[in-house]
Order: C-alpha cells, then sequence, then structure tokens
C-alpha cells in the first residue's frame, strides 16, 4: 500500500509535465483516471508504439487508467462531472481560460465537490503577454535563462538543454504541490486550486546558483564569469571523465592521486579562495595532467583520495554500472504484450508504505468500461456511449 492509498486524481493534462507529475502519484499508490481525447493525447501520437504504446507515452503515463471522452457532447461532459464529483483532484494544463470555456473551471467543479484539490498548470502564467501563447519546452528554456546557463563558454553561442527539463521540473514541482495540498486538507478540511507555470517553476529551479549574481540589488554581478568551473569534464586517454575537488582536502588528494605534490605549495591553489580566483589555469593543469592517465586507474587512485569522481557513461553504458545496479534503480518488468520493459525505480523508497510501478501505461480507452461501471453506468448505457461515439475503448490485440 502506497502513502497515496485511497486518493483519485483526475488527469486531464497532455504531453509531459502534468502527466508525470500525476505518474508519481500513481507510482505512490493513488488511483489515477487520464482522461483522453477521443482519438488519444498528442504524445500518444508521436513514436512508433510497441503494443499499442509507444515508450515516451509509456513512461509518462504509467500505472494509470484510460478513459477516452469526446468532451464536445453532453453525454462525454456528464461522464466527466460524474467523475469529478468523486475526484480528490483534478488536474489540467490547457492554456489560460481553455478549461473555462470547456465548462469544467474551478468554480464550476468547487460547486460540486467542495473538498477538491484543483491544479492548474500553464506555460507562462495567467496573465500577461505571452499567457495566450502555444509554449513548448524550448520556449521555457529561452525565456527562463537556461540558454544562457547552458552557453558555449569559448563561443558565447546560447545552447539548450538537450532534454525536456522545464517539462520535467515542473511535474516534480506539481506533485510536491499536490501532495502538500492534499496535505493541508487533511489539517483544514479545506480543498484549494493550486497554480503554476513551467516559466515560474523554472526560475525556481535556476535561483539557488544559476542567478546568484542577482540576489543582492547592492551587489550584482554577472555569474556567467564563475560558471566556467562548472564544467568539470576531462579527457583520460580512453575516456572522458569527471572529478571535482572543493575543500582543502579534496584539492589535497586530487594533487596526489595525479602525482603532482609539488601544486599543494603554489600560491595559486593552496587555499579555497585561490583556487576559486585561478580556476581557470587550475582547469587548465589539472585537465592536462588528467590526459596522461588510462581512466580506470586514474579513477581508483581518486576514489582512494576521496575525491568526487566518476566516468561519464552514455547511456546504452547507465544500465550496467555497478553504482546503479547496487542501487537496483532501473527496474525491469516483464508485462503482458509489452516483454521486458524496463524504467527507471520511483527514487523515494517509502519503508512503511512502498511506491511501486503497479501497471504499465495504459492502452487508449483501455479502462473506460470499467471505470464507467463504477460510476454506476448499466453495460446497455456503456454501449450506447460506444456506439456514439463519445467512449472510446481499447482495440483488442
Amino acid at each position: 500500500m502506497g502513502p497515496l492509498e485511497g486518493i483519485k486524481v483526475l488527469d486531464l493534462t497532455s504531453m509531459v509535465s502534468g502527466p508525470v507529475s500525476t505518474m508519481m502519484l500513481a507510482d505512490q499508490g493513488a488511483e489515477v483516471i487520464k482522461i483522453e481525447p477521443y482519438h488519444g493525447e498528442q504524445v500518444r501520437h508521436m513514436a512508433a508504439p510497441h503494443n499499442g504504446v509507444n515508450p515516451v507515452f509509456y513512461s509518462c503515463n504509467r500505472g494509470k487508467k484510460s478513459v477516452a471522452l469526446d468532451l464536445k457532447t453532453d453525454a462525454g461532459k456528464e461522464v466527466l462531472m460524474k467523475l469529478a464529483d468523486q475526484a480528490d483532484v483534478f488536474i489540467q494544463n490547457f492554456r489560460p481560460g481553455a478549461i473555462d470555456r470547456m465548462g469544467f473551471g474551478e468554480e464550476v467543479l468547487r460547486a460540486r465537490n467542495e473538498t477538491l484539490i484543483y491544479v492548474s498548470i500553464s506555460g507562462f502564467g495567467e496573465k500577461g503577454p505571452y499567457a495566450q501563447s502555444r509554449v513548448y519546452d524550448p520556449v521555457i528554456q529561452a525565456l527562463s535563462g537556461a540558454t544562457d546557463i547552458q552557453a558555449d563558454r569559448a563561443s558565447g553561442r546560447p545552447q539548450m538543454f538537450r532534454i525536456i527539463i522545464a517539462d520535467k521540473v515542473t511535474a516534480l514541482t506539481a506533485a510536491q504541490a499536490m501532495s502538500s495540498a492534499l496535505f493541508a486538507r487533511e489539517r483544514t478540511g479545506k480543498g484549494q486550486h493550486v497554480r503554476l507555470s513551467m516559466l515560474d517553476t523554472m526560475l525556481a529551479f535556476f535561483w539557488p546558483e544559476g542567478m546568484a549574481g542577482l540576489v543582492y540589488g547592492e551587489k550584482e554581478f554577472d555569474v556567467r564569469k564563475l560558471q566556467g568551473t562548472m564544467d568539470l569534464i576531462y579527457k583520460t586517454k580512453d575516456r572522458y571523465i569527471t572529478a571535482g575537488a572543493v575543500s582543502d582536502s579534496e584539492w589535497a588528494g586530487m594533487c596526489r592521486a595525479l602525482n603532482r605534490e609539488d601544486l599543494l605549495d603554489d600560491e595559486r591553489f593552496n587555499t579555497s579562495a585561490a583556487r576559486v580566483s585561478n580556476a581557470e589555469l587550475r582547469k587548465k593543469i589539472t585537465g592536462e595532467e588528467i590526459e596522461k592517465w588510462d581512466s580506470v586507474e586514474l579513477l581508483e587512485r581518486l576514489q582512494e583520495e576521496n575525491v568526487p569522481s566518476a566516468p561519464l557513461l552514455d547511456r546504452m553504458e547507465l544500465m550496467e554500472h555497478d553504482q546503479i545496479i547496487a542501487n537496483d534503480a532501473i527496474e525491469r518488468i516483464v508485462h503482458d504484450g509489452f516483454g521486458e520493459v524496463r524504467q527507471a525505480r520511483p527514487a523515494a523508497r517509502f519503508e512503511a508504505t512502498p511506491s511501486g510501478i503497479r501497471a504499465p501505461a495504459p492502452k487508449l480507452g483501455e479502462h473506460g468500461p470499467e471505470v464507467l461501471a463504477e460510476l454506476g453506468y448499466a453495460t446497455s448505457e456503456i454501449d450506447t456511449l460506444i456506439a456514439s461515439k463519445v467512449l472510446a475503448v481499447a482495440k483488442q490485440s
């Protein structure tokens, strides 16, 4: 039994930010009912499927139930209203105002379900010049300073993260916010509306060190001058590694591992402040020394000296790395029709209420008849909804 056992989540989100947030709740025991358009949400159609489900959709929607409805029909709207009446959480990520025009705004649902946690995810917020603009992850990266943080240090050319980082940081934030709102409801008995935007989420994510130069208005500085020290990638004879020495003991250990004890008394590097001031020179010297070594031997020496270090793994290597295996971090599950499916195990390990991957991602409409029957719909009524193309059901394989 997971920590959210008994919680019912009605998920109207699409793409990544909302779906990943509710997937995390499903991993923790919540019943998540994914409400999809009649022909399925967009991510279903963005890659080649395996057993009717593509890998990106699978990794954003495992453990959920799928109900595919035509919400432009009165009958479809009635089904959704009945589901919302029983839900603990209702989450949507349409552009601001769209959900109200659909007839499922917060005030409408609150009048029927006073304790509902209503969650709205937007790209830019609910007001301002971008509020009604279409949004994808690269646009948020552009506006949040991400491309400046990632900029090439030599040329200054802005660069983007090669993953959809804004969506996933928003997902983590939304999952935490939903849990907090549910906890507050346990104390107060009251539901509430939780709003968050991808832009605000990314600014908060970057702020602690990425925006350090903006913290004090009277001491503003260009943090880009210091960020070069974060690019701790070094080439050995056979592969790339990372190694970093912040404390005096770590620096001493690195010098010993590299057989460069002479650097310990060098005034340019013998204090933490001096190493920061001469960071680029220190990296240059360190890099030249590291390039003389084989990676396995050097990493062993660095570990013996308690210097933080590791090989740079490519994505095909990480499955077989000893530490990842020791953590049991990648779960391998055999599901009918899918064969072996690999998923990153939920990172939070609950001792008394274990989280876990409870089911594969659903096929489109897979659980529609089951969910409607639980609402009290008769078999004949469900058949009528299917025949009238209000309710889509999964194709039999």
